[in-house]
């Protein structure tokens, strides 16, 4: 019996909330488990992960077979991250900082010439 560990699908429609379960790799992927150990919640801020590493590693050790998706936050879960990601920036942010580092060179660029005048 193939067995993996994956994510079954729960919550209601466009509100997905997932349980981590291990499964026969035959069984539909919200049918029938072996075993739940973990939830994960992608709407939450940060996102929210509950995962029973001890059970995961027991049941790897058995040959179960990590999905890429729970590999990813087993990963993220193993090294204490969250799973969210840091908020990217707006262009306007960007463009704002580029600015400010612009005239930062610049002020750098002519208290160097200053100093190089008053020293000849």
């Amino acid at each position: 019996m193939a067995v993996k560990i994956r994510l079954a699908r729960h919550g209601s429609k466009k509100r997905p909330y997932y349980r981590v379960v291990v499964a026969d790799s035959r069984s539909p992927r919200d049918g029938r488990l072996i075993e739940e150990v973990g939830r994960y919640n992608p709407l939450t801020t940060p996102k929210t992960i509950n995962l029973d590493l001890e059970k995961i590693a027991d049941w790897q050790t058995k040959g179960a077979q990590l999905t890429d998706a729970v590999a990813a936050l087993v990963k993220a879960a193993n090294e204490g991250e969250k799973a969210a990601a840091a908020p990217k920036k707006s262009k306007k942010q960007l463009a704002r900082e580029a600015e400010e580092a612009k005239k930062a060179a610049e002020a750098a660029a002519e208290a160097t010439e200053a100093t190089e005048a008053t020293e000849e």
